[in-house]
């Protein structure tokens, strides 16, 4: 049986290797700290569940949900969106709704490349980044990100010979796994660099909200009010603890929120509409939710930091998402997978290997602090433990 060429990039992938080596280490009887996803633990507010549960009556919900009834939502994503960030939206066509942002990054390349285009990505990045690319058949150029740089990329290193081939760019701050913000003077950057270019210029931006120190994330229409190049996408896993409800939305230029569209109505219909009525609710609800969820994650950093820097193992404070981007002490510098695949072997902490995120990631760890204080205090025992006595094999 033969399969398609676009399939090969996928075969390897490090956190299914990290999933197997999380069942051995359960198997052999360690008691799994598992800090390598970025899935909230904390629970959905109480007024969100009541709207999907009394949804759960009216059997009208209960049908397929095409774009025209999804009106009530997109309205209440604009009017969220203008609230936050002061940018008109046109509900009807500057809003999609999606299976989380993940479902956006994964298809718009399918509708913006050509086989043998270049995306210009972010390396370290989010993989369904990567992923959406290879589906499309098309190139991709990383663009590395330094930590004296800010993990910020430098357009001017882009080769000319990739930019005449390349029809789209992709960002994402605050950015996973870094946990780095870009300012807006970045993205006024960006805009124009991608407008000289002719490039489409996309926004993951699932950690909006997740910003500490009184500090915002801008939006990358606040550099492009115009839309002319841009789509940004959204999801309320994050700010609104629904992970496992899958739903998010994208807002941006009109031609291209039509062309995913086109795509999406090839691949899938929309939610239950019972799961738009609670982010509906999610999103022109009370909000207190989002600010608990931030202070939650705030003190979760700064325990897990504190924790850290008491073995040695010195680590900058992230001002944003729920991830510590952390380098990886000697002798494990450039072995991110040997360190991540024995350390949860031998003590049950996972935690993603840096390489997982791209090329530049070798030689980082990525730390998910879906877990309250004294378990992430357990957690950096067992490792310090670990640094003590193992080396890589």
């Amino acid at each position: 049986m033969q399969f398609a060429k676009r399939l090969e990039p996928l075969q390897f992938n490090v956190f299914a290797d990290m999933d197997r080596a999380k069942a051995s280490s359960v198997a052999g009887g360690k008691e799994l700290i598992d800090l390598s996803l970025g899935s909230s633990d904390l629970p959905a507010a109480t007024h969100v569940i009541n709207a999907i549960a009394q949804s759960l009556q009216d059997p009208s919900t209960h049908g397929y949900l095409l774009f025209r009834s999804t009106k009530d939502f997109r309205v209440a994503a604009a009017t969220w969106y203008t609230q936050k960030f002061g940018i008109p939206v046109d509900p009807e066509t500057e809003v999609l709704p999606l299976i989380g942002s993940q479902e956006g990054t994964a298809h718009l390349p399918l509708a913006v490349l050509n086989p043998g285009d270049f995306a210009l990505l972010l390396d370290p990045g989010y993989p369904s980044h990567m992923g959406g690319v290879y589906l499309a058949s098309g190139q991709i150029y990383p663009m590395p990100l330094r930590a004296e740089n800010g993990f910020l990329p430098i357009f001017e290193e882009v080769p000319e010979a990739v930019l005449a081939q390349a029809k789209m760019m992709v960002l994402s701050y605050p950015h996973n796994p870094t946990a780095a913000i870009a300012p807006l003077s970045f993205f006024q950057t960006a805009v124009a660099f991608c407008q000289q270019h002719n490039l489409v210029l996309v926004h993951d931006f699932p950690y909006a909200d997740l910003v500490f120190e009184d500090t915002s994330a801008p939006s990358i229409l606040q550099a492009d009010p115009e839309k002319s190049v841009s789509i940004e996408f959204f999801t309320l896993s994050k700010s609104y603890n629904m992970g496992g409800f899958r739903i998010g939305y994208a807002i941006g230029n009109p031609k291209l929120i039509q062309a995913l569209r086109q795509v999406k109505a090839a691949v899938d219909f929309n939610q239950y509409g019972g799961i738009l009525n609670g982010a509906i609710a999610a999103l022109s609800g009370p909000q207190e939710g989002v600010k608990a969820a931030v202070a939650t994650f705030r003190n979760r950093r700064d325990a897990f930091v504190k924790a850290l820097n008491n073995i040695g193992w010195l680590v900058p404070t992230p001002r944003a998402t729920m991830y510590v981007w952390a380098k990886l002490p000697a002798p494990w510098t450039e072995n991110s997978i040997g360190f991540c695949t024995q350390l949860v072997e031998a003590t049950g902490v996972a935690v993603s290997p840096g390489a997982g995120f791209g090329k530049s990631g070798e030689g980082y760890v990525r730390f998910a602090l879906v877990h309250e204080p004294p378990v992430l205090e357990v957690a950096v025992k067992r490792m310090d433990e670990f640094l003590r006595v193992r080396s890589p094999a």
